[in-house]
């Protein structure tokens, strides 16, 4: 009996080589592991290399999906963060963010955290729903509601399925209040109900900027909005009487560490009252995304890059240790958030902010809400 022939298939990036795509920020495709054994494999289809190298260059279309939800509020009680509950529109964010901290989530699909997390994108379409119905519920407690954590509200998808736009109409005639983080411009499209809810001290908003440097944002966060055009949104938020902060998340050492006091400097120029900013984390499959993300682009400085974020973390990528993950440990770690808080007095961005109010919350039998 004659042997079988050999195994030729290799490992692969979802049948794709490992290049820099135009329009998107992740290198390659590759699956997590964590909750499957599934992996790709490479073919010859008869395409040369030639062939097949300039289709991966090209653009990688987004697939929309649908994700069903009964329950759209999700709950952490982690002591890192300001918030108790959020809401995530979508799964997957089309902005590309290479150190999106949210990646890993894509992980639970069976699919990469890689170039999966922003081509295939779910949507809830029921999510205005299943909130009106978690509002509606006797025993239900307000309390603020983060809009977008593990996903952009705003990101490009939103234009067209508008469920960021149905979520704050259920919100506003609630009269819950909401806080938004984005990196996106289309936040400007709901500035009448926003600045409306504002009034009303139920809604502020964060715009997160990561850099100034709009070479380098269009390599690191390709869909996002420029960093001028989100300068123009803080500026439009804050004309409307719209509380806005920005957020310098995140600051990666070597990378962008330089311009902390720059960020500053525009923030308060485009009327910011408020501004801080966090250490890039890079749990599970970040690490190897992120790294070959800087090999790719910055070969030059990938290492100096690398070896600072472990001076911030205990010698190690990441640790998700409770009260350092988000500012780091170690004389590199303080000298960031030093000059985060000098700039941040230096420009007046301090000012305090009231908590939003959860008084005027009009819960429990909707009926009653007509008297």
């Amino acid at each position: 009996m004659p042997a079988p022939p050999p195994d030729t298939r290799t490992k692969s990036d979802d049948a794709l080589p490992d290049l820099p795509r135009k329009g998107r920020g992740s290198v390659s495709n590759r699956p997590s592991h964590r909750f499957g054994v599934a992996d790709r494999y490479e073919i010859d289809d008869g395409w040369s290399g030639n062939d097949r190298e300039e289709w991966a260059k090209g653009r990688r279309k987004t697939i929309l999906g649908i994700d069903t939800v009964r329950r759209i509020i999700s709950r952490n009680s982690s002591p890192d963060i300001h918030f108790d509950r959020s809401i995530n529109p979508y799964k997957g964010c089309e902005h590309g963010c290479i150190y999106c901290f949210a990646r890993p989530t894509h992980a639970y699909l069976d699919l990469s955290p890689g170039m999966d997390f922003e081509t295939r994108i779910f949507r809830k379409p029921d999510a205005a729903m299943a909130l009106r119905r978690e509002l509606s519920a006797h025993n239900y407690t307000p309390a603020p509601i983060a809009l977008g954590i593990n996903t952009d509200a705003y990101q490009p998808t939103e234009k067209s399925e508008r469920l960021t736009r149905g979520i704050l109409e259920v919100l506003y005639e609630f009269r819950h209040p909401v806080h938004i983080v984005t990196k996106s411009a289309l936040i400007q499209r709901d500035i009448d109900i926003l600045a409306a809810m504002a009034d009303l001290n139920l809604f502020k908003a964060t715009l997160s900027i990561t850099t100034l440097d709009r070479d380098l944002a269009r390599l690191m966060e390709p869909r996002a909005a420029t960093p001028s055009r989100r300068l123009d949104t803080v500026r439009a938020l804050t004309d409307a009487g719209i509380p806005t902060s920005v957020l310098m998340a995140p600051v990666i050492p070597g990378l962008t560490d330089h311009e902390i006091e720059k960020v500053m400097e525009a923030a308060a120029h485009a009327g910011a009252t408020r501004a801080g900013g966090t250490l890039i984390r890079l749990p599970h499959e970040i690490k190897g995304l992120f790294e070959e993300w800087l090999r790719a682009h910055f070969p030059d400085r990938a290492d100096k890059v690398l070896n600072h974020i472990r001076e911030c973390r205990g010698g190690k990528l990441y640790n998700a240790e409770f009260g350092s993950r988000m500012r780091g440990e170690g004389v590199y770690a303080d000298l960031i958030q030093n000059r985060l808080e000098k700039a941040v007095r230096r420009y007046g961005l301090d000012k305090p902010g009231r908590p939003l109010d959860n008084s005027q919350f009009r819960g429990g039998d909707p009926q009653m809400r007509l008297f």
